[in-house]
């Protein structure tokens, strides 16, 4: 199974982006335990944004602040983060990733390390 990121590009202050990310397996996201979307910057850690799983329903991290939504198309086989109010910090490379099955360990949608499927990532540029 691969994820393939899109939507990603060069965008003004205050300006929105809706990035996706497909499977290529069918019905991949419908059956799926967790998908979520990162980003790392130049020199910075990889940080979760957002994530919906099974137990927990929508997750955002705290510097979201109502500006991005997260959702997923089960007949498009496609999640999606719609970000408004972008600004400069927002700036990074923002990956897709998944996890297929309910994992026994730790079940934090926003841990990285709960993730075994990621994507290449889809830049984003707000100047």
């Amino acid at each position: 199974v691969q994820l393939v990121e899109s939507g990603g590009g060069t965008v003004q202050a205050g300006g929105s982006l809706r990035l996706s990310c497909t499977a290529s397996a069918s019905a991949y996201v419908a059956y799926v335990y967790a998908m979520a979307w990162f980003r790392q910057a130049p020199g910075k850690e990889r940080e979760a944004v957002a994530a919906i799983s099974n137990d927990a329903g929508a997750a955002y991290a705290d510097f979201v602040q109502g500006r991005f939504t997260i959702s997923k198309d089960s007949e498009r086989n496609t999640l999606y983060l719609q970000m408004n109010n972008l600004t400069p910090e927002d700036t990074a490379m923002y990956y897709c990733a998944a996890k297929y099955s309910r994992p026994a360990g730790t079940r934090d949608p926003l841990n990285r390390f709960l993730y075994d499927l990621w994507g290449q990532g889809t830049q984003v540029t707000v100047s």
